[in-house]
């Protein structure tokens, strides 16, 4: 299978279920098997789930890509051995990064909501214009970049975030900013705008939103 199949929602449902570190091979860049070259897609996603990972709290160095041609297996082999040794170092996920299992549970599937719109995103502003690792790395690694992404998905995981939890019931603005850690300022902001789409209404006597 071509490690460009590999897509976001693969690789965040890992995590989802659990696993403490998520391992890709792909071909050596620039000696793809297809014209579509999509062990570059494969890196694209990693830097993407990377960067995804860092935002809700979790080592992005539990996840790894690594490319190899099939005659390699003795590099696979040194790989994925120095990737297990990391991941054991890592410790178990979210407990290590002091992050509580239903907290985790809940920002996964929050970021696992997103992956269509991430999808559009890396098209129309994250598509790397030059094939080449040097050119990847310095787009994903830029501070522009970086910023851009925060500014991209900060906001869209919050909502993601409130959207579940109004899914098992309604709250008032101070509940979900007390179990989100988010300012009052910033839900009251969500929830308006989120208001303004039809996807949440205010309970007056209950003094609380619950969805549409």
């Amino acid at each position: 299978m071509c490690s460009g199949r590999v897509d976001l929602e693969f690789i965040l449902r890992a995590f989802s279920n659990g696993q403490d570190g998520v391992f890709i091979g792909g071909c050596k860049l620039d000696e793809c098997n297809y014209v579509t070259h999509g062990n570059y897609d494969a890196l694209a996603n990693t830097y993407i789930t990377k960067r995804i990972l860092k935002h809700i709290g979790l080592n992005p160095e539990r996840l790894r890509i690594e490319f190899m041609t099939a005659a390699d297996g003795n590099l696979l082999a040194e790989y994925t051995d120095d990737f297990s040794k990391k991941v054991k170092e890592l410790g178990p996920l979210g407990k290590a990064e002091g992050i509580d299992k239903e907290e985790l549970k809940l920002k996964l599937e929050a970021a696992r909501k997103l992956v269509p719109y991430m999808r559009l995103v890396e098209r129309e502003r994250l598509r790397v214009p030059v094939k080449s690792k040097e050119a990847y790395t310095e787009f994903f690694e830029s501070s522009e970049i970086n910023a851009l992404f925060d500014e991209i998905f900060s906001e869209k995981l919050a909502v993601s975030q409130i959207m579940l939890l109004l899914k098992a019931k309604p709250l008032s603005t101070s509940d979900i900013s007390e179990k989100l850690g988010l300012n009052p300022s910033d839900v009251a902001r969500h929830m308006i705008s989120s208001s303004r789409h039809g996807l949440v209404r205010y309970d007056e006597p209950q003094n609380c939103y619950a969805l549409v």
